[in-house]
Protein backbone atom coordinates (compact mmCIF):
# COMPACT_ATOMS: atom_id res chain seq x y z
CA UNK A 1 0.00 0.00 0.00
CA UNK A 2 1.41 3.36 -1.02
CA UNK A 3 0.78 6.41 1.13
CA UNK A 4 0.30 9.56 -0.89
CA UNK A 5 1.74 12.88 0.23
CA UNK A 6 -0.15 16.14 0.27
CA UNK A 7 1.57 19.48 -0.12
CA UNK A 8 0.52 22.14 2.32
CA UNK A 9 1.63 25.59 3.29
CA UNK A 10 1.83 26.91 6.82
CA UNK A 11 3.03 30.16 8.32
CA UNK A 12 5.28 30.04 11.36
CA UNK A 13 7.34 32.62 13.18
CA UNK A 14 10.86 33.09 11.88
CA UNK A 15 12.66 32.02 15.12
CA UNK A 16 10.69 28.76 15.16
CA UNK A 17 11.49 28.18 11.49
CA UNK A 18 15.19 28.75 12.14
CA UNK A 19 15.16 26.32 15.06
CA UNK A 20 13.43 23.73 12.89
CA UNK A 21 15.99 24.21 10.13
CA UNK A 22 18.86 23.62 12.56
CA UNK A 23 17.18 20.58 14.06
CA UNK A 24 16.43 19.05 10.66
CA UNK A 25 20.06 19.53 9.68
CA UNK A 26 21.30 17.94 12.93
CA UNK A 27 18.91 15.02 12.51
CA UNK A 28 19.78 14.75 8.81
CA UNK A 29 16.12 14.77 7.75
CA UNK A 30 14.24 17.01 5.40
CA UNK A 31 12.19 19.89 6.71
CA UNK A 32 9.05 18.08 5.53
CA UNK A 33 10.06 14.94 7.42
CA UNK A 34 10.78 16.95 10.58
CA UNK A 35 7.36 18.65 10.42
CA UNK A 36 5.66 15.30 9.79
CA UNK A 37 7.44 13.76 12.78
CA UNK A 38 6.49 16.68 15.01
CA UNK A 39 2.85 16.51 13.93
CA UNK A 40 2.74 12.74 14.47
CA UNK A 41 4.12 13.19 18.00
CA UNK A 42 1.63 15.98 18.76
CA UNK A 43 -1.31 13.89 17.54
CA UNK A 44 -0.13 10.90 19.63
CA UNK A 45 0.16 13.13 22.70
CA UNK A 46 -3.33 14.56 22.20
CA UNK A 47 -4.82 11.09 21.72
CA UNK A 48 -3.04 9.82 24.84
CA UNK A 49 -4.38 12.75 26.85
CA UNK A 50 -7.89 12.04 25.60
CA UNK A 51 -7.60 8.38 26.63
CA UNK A 52 -6.28 9.42 30.05
CA UNK A 53 -9.21 11.81 30.53
CA UNK A 54 -11.66 9.04 29.62
CA UNK A 55 -10.00 6.63 32.05
CA UNK A 56 -10.01 9.23 34.83
CA UNK A 57 -13.70 9.87 34.24
CA UNK A 58 -14.41 6.15 34.31
CA UNK A 59 -12.54 5.75 37.61
CA UNK A 60 -14.38 8.75 39.09
CA UNK A 61 -17.71 7.19 38.16
CA UNK A 62 -16.68 3.73 39.44
CA UNK A 63 -14.40 4.13 42.48
CA UNK A 64 -12.52 1.03 43.69
CA UNK A 65 -14.07 -1.12 46.41
CA UNK A 66 -12.22 -2.05 49.61
CA UNK A 67 -10.43 -5.06 48.10
CA UNK A 68 -9.31 -3.05 45.06
CA UNK A 69 -8.07 -0.26 47.36
CA UNK A 70 -6.00 -2.78 49.31
CA UNK A 71 -4.46 -4.13 46.10
CA UNK A 72 -3.77 -0.60 44.80
CA UNK A 73 -2.00 0.35 48.03
CA UNK A 74 0.13 -2.81 47.86
CA UNK A 75 1.04 -2.01 44.24
CA UNK A 76 1.95 1.58 45.16
CA UNK A 77 4.26 0.31 47.89
CA UNK A 78 5.92 -2.13 45.53
CA UNK A 79 6.36 0.59 42.92
CA UNK A 80 7.94 2.91 45.51
CA UNK A 81 10.40 0.20 46.49
CA UNK A 82 11.30 -0.44 42.84
CA UNK A 83 11.79 3.24 42.13
CA UNK A 84 13.89 3.67 45.25
CA UNK A 85 15.98 0.64 44.30
CA UNK A 86 14.82 -1.73 47.03
CA UNK A 87 14.22 -4.84 44.97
Amino acid sequence: MTISNIKTSVSIEKPLFEQAEKLAERMQVSRSRLYSMALEMFIEKCESQQILQQLNQLYEENPPDAEEERLLEAMRGQQRRLVEGEW
